[in-house]
């Protein structure tokens, strides 16, 4: 309730009503004051000598001057105490207003600071001074050139049975062209990228073609952060409207004035369409959904316009549209993969290998049906062909030059590395792969060219001779050899096989002899 100054006719109403012998419930109620009012006056009054043995010939300009100086006390700047104590504080109340805080907990916070007001006087306050609870004027935003936009947002429609028999909330896309109003609603339960792009696709579909601008509301599937002036809009859905060749100018956060000719439309296609229908699924409720937005809201009288959108559209909107696009659009997705000590990432639960020594640095992945794109500080570094989940996709160019036979498994590079160091290194290597599980033996002929590293070509391929003469195929030997040939100056010995045992049987022991 609004503070209002009680003026000196009222003031001899009251005490001339009183004087009448009315009582005090009476006095305020012919007096349209309050009863708390009502009683100051009076009390003061009595104060001042005013009974009612005396009649009406008391009320003097005197003794009304004195009862409103008693009641009102001295204001110079025609302000209360109260109101000067809550205007001092004046900035520290709008600080605490931008922040969002209640006028109910400013009141609390100035009575912590020693302003002890009432929280009328801090709403008066607040309102006349602060223009609290003032609602912005706004203009009306004059329509685009035809063809020019379509505003889009999603609405609750209501529930709907679906396949196994549950009810669930079912969500409407709904388009609306800002020239004509024509519009299109696309019903679905969920909210994703793929269902909105499906929506999209549904609408240019029922409108023969594309507008030049799209003015969303901040939906998750196209504003991955919003902001008034530069909103971050999703990568993949910004690869579509480029695809598609329209521009995406998203509304503000909590500001319906940006997007004026869809806010009406979400109750409408609600109470209009949705209201006290059965559908047999989702399917049915799209078909008719489609049928309604061409019958019933294209060939209403628009309470705006007062024409029909349909016939608008077709007359003035249609021909100026972008074509309609012929190719299905492959929604990708963009990911962020880390590379892993074995130089490849896991992209879509499958692993592909990285160029470059790049381990433990962050990669922007492209996943689309057929491709892996790998982006590297915006530049493009690797393409893949994409393979299933759970597979690998491994270019050995990507992989350092001494692991890629390891890595790949490549007998042959790793044979034809061996015979580099030595035809005997080489010739022993593939003895050693000689093997039903051959790269169980890698390792092996790995540790044989650490060896060379260690003790030159010319020591380790006569050791593999020797080796090889005595048909002992052991890497374990060959170092063994070099490292005591080492002690000895250089000089190779390779060590006889040991004696037989003797208590080993002769193998005549275990011939048979036919019956003849």
């Amino acid at each position: 309730m609004s503070y209002r100054e009680v003026s000196v006719i009222e003031i001899r109403e009251m005490l001339r009503l009183w004087l009448q012998g009315r009582g005090l419930r009476e006095v305020a109620r012919l007096s349209a004051v309050d009863r708390k009012t009502a009683r100051r006056y009076i009390e003061m009054a009595q104060s001042c000598g005013m009974d009612r043995d005396g009649g009406v010939e008391q009320l003097t300009d005197d003794l009304l001057a004195t009862v409103v100086t008693g009641v009102r006390r001295a204001r110079p700047n025609g302000r209360s105490d109260a109101w000067e104590a809550v205007a001092g504080q004046s900035e520290q109340i709008k600080a605490w207003m931008e922040q969002g805080l209640t006028l109910t907990k400013i009141h609390v916070l100035l009575g912590r600071h020693g302003v002890v007001v009432s929280y009328r006087t801090l709403h008066r306050y607040a309102t006349t001074e602060l223009g609290f609870g003032k609602k912005r004027a706004t203009v009306r935003v004059a329509d685009c050139e035809p063809g020019a936009e379509v505003q889009v947002d999603f609405g609750r429609l209501g529930l709907l049975t679906d396949a196994e028999g549950k009810g669930r909330v079912v969500k409407g896309l709904i388009f609306t062209a800002v020239y004509s109003r024509h519009v299109f609603v696309y019903p679905t339960f969920r909210e994703t990228l793929n269902d909105v792009i499906a929506g999209f696709e549904a609408a240019w579909v029922f409108f023969d073609g594309v507008f030049a601008v799209v003015i969303p509301d901040n939906m998750k599937a196209i504003v991955d952060q919003a902001d008034s002036t530069d909103p971050k809009l999703n990568d993949s859905f910004r690869e579509y409207a480029e695809s598609r060749g329209f521009v995406v100018d998203p509304a503000r956060v909590r500001s319906p004035q940006d997007k004026p000719r869809i806010e009406r439309c979400v109750p409408y296609v609600r109470s209009n369409f949705f209201a006290g229908e059965q559908f047999r699924d989702l399917a049915d409720c799209r078909d008719r959904a489609q049928r309604w937005c061409r019958d019933t809201a294209g060939m209403r009288i628009h309470g705006t316009t007062r024409l029909r959108p349909g016939e608008v559209f077709a007359a003035d909107e249609h021909p100026l549209l972008k074509p309609l696009p012929d190719t299905v659009f492959d929604i990708p997705s963009w990911v962020n993969p880390k590379v892993a000590p074995d130089r490849h990432v896991q992209v879509a639960k499958a692993l592909y290998s990285v160029p470059g020594d790049l381990i433990g640095q962050r990669l922007t992945a492209r996943v689309d049906a057929a491709t892996v794109k790998l982006y590297f500080r915006g530049a493009l570094i690797k393409v893949h062909a994409r393979v299933e989940a759970g597979r690998r996709q491994t270019d050995p160019a990507d992989l350092p030059s001494e692991l890629t036979a390891y890595a790949m498994r490549d007998l042959n590079a790793l044979g034809r590395t061996a015979f580099d160091h030595g035809p005997h290194v080489g010739a022993y290597a593939a003895a050693v792969l000689e093997h039903p599980l051959p790269w169980t033996k890698m390792r092996q002929v790995y540790r044989l060219l650490g060896l060379v590293n260690r003790h030159g070509e010319h020591a380790v391929n006569d050791a593999c001779r020797r080796a090889l003469d005595a048909e002992v195929v052991d890497v374990g030997l060959i170092d063994r050899m070099l490292t005591r040939g080492s002690a000895a100056g250089g000089q190779l010995t390779l060590l006889p096989p040991p004696a037989p045992s003797r208590f080993v049987r002769s193998t005549t022991d275990f011939s048979v002899r036919r019956p003849s």
